[in-house]
């Protein structure tokens, strides 16, 4: 399933070591452009590890990860022009606006006045906040708030979306529009979705990426799991080693 030349998202060998603790172990996958590929396993396995590791925030033990070719221990700020990372429960300024918050992490990144005006009313639009957007973040649900999630890191007009657990903790209608926005960005993007959740894996991805005790398992089309084993379900427990 590796293939360099068009790859959006490129983990080579990363490895991450806690003394005598391996985190993950060799762990090689790449994502071409314009997929929607689940990185899914139980957790611990090692999933949030290796998405802190691929988007910078965490330098592994050995190993190279690369967004859009740009190696980002060494190309930091060229991979981060083109990601945006969402990790779980994201921490929100919750005393800001959406509105106020979308304007400081634009300037921030230094776009243009013009620039972020037009990318605040699509983000506002294409994640549903016109209704809340001059409300204090404190003040709204979560769903929101993970929609104000979402708005923050596309809006810089990312090419690749990195997601830990998106809709933990949602309610159904919320993990609906979730998932509506996800596939409406993948359309153009490429998204890496990392969960326990076998539901989001039949609802949203193309392609899994299973690992378990910090190893690569698994690496393929979501419809082969129903080849291997009659349900997801039971995918899940013989690849975790737990009888169904």
């Amino acid at each position: 399933m590796n293939d360099t030349t068009t790859a959006a998202i490129e983990a080579h060998g990363l490895t991450k070591l806690y003394r005598d603790y391996y985190a993950i172990r060799d762990v090689t996958f790449s994502v071409p452009r314009g997929q929607i590929a689940a990185f899914l396993g139980p957790n611990g396995a090692g999933k949030s590890t290796t998405m802190r590791i691929l988007t910078g925030f965490m330098a592994p033990s050995s190993g190279v990860a690369k967004i859009c070719g740009f190696d980002v221990a060494t190309d930091r700020l060229k991979a981060a022009e083109k990601l945006g990372y969402l990790p779980e429960n994201g921490p929100l300024y919750l005393e800001m606006t959406p509105r106020g918050l979308l304007r400081y992490f634009g300037s921030a990144r230094g776009m243009s006045a013009d620039r972020l005006a037009s990318r605040i009313e699509f983000v506002v639009e294409k994640c549903g906040l016109g209704s809340v957007l001059d409300k204090p973040i404190r003040k709204l649900s979560r769903g929101f708030r993970q929609r104000v999630g979402m708005a923050q890191v596309m809006l810089h007009e990312p090419e690749v979306l990195i997601m830990d657990e998106p809709t933990s903790g949602l309610d159904p209608n919320q993990i609906r529009e979730v998932r509506k926005t996800i596939r409406e960005f993948a359309s153009t993007k490429t998204v890496l979705l990392s969960t326990h959740i076998l539901q989001e894996v039949e609802a949203m991805a193309d392609r899994v990426i299973f690992i378990h005790e910090g190893r690569i398992v698994f690496d393929g089309p979501t419809a082969e799991m129903k080849k291997e084993q009659a349900t997801l379900e039971a995918f899940f427990h013989a690849k975790t080693g737990v009888p169904v």
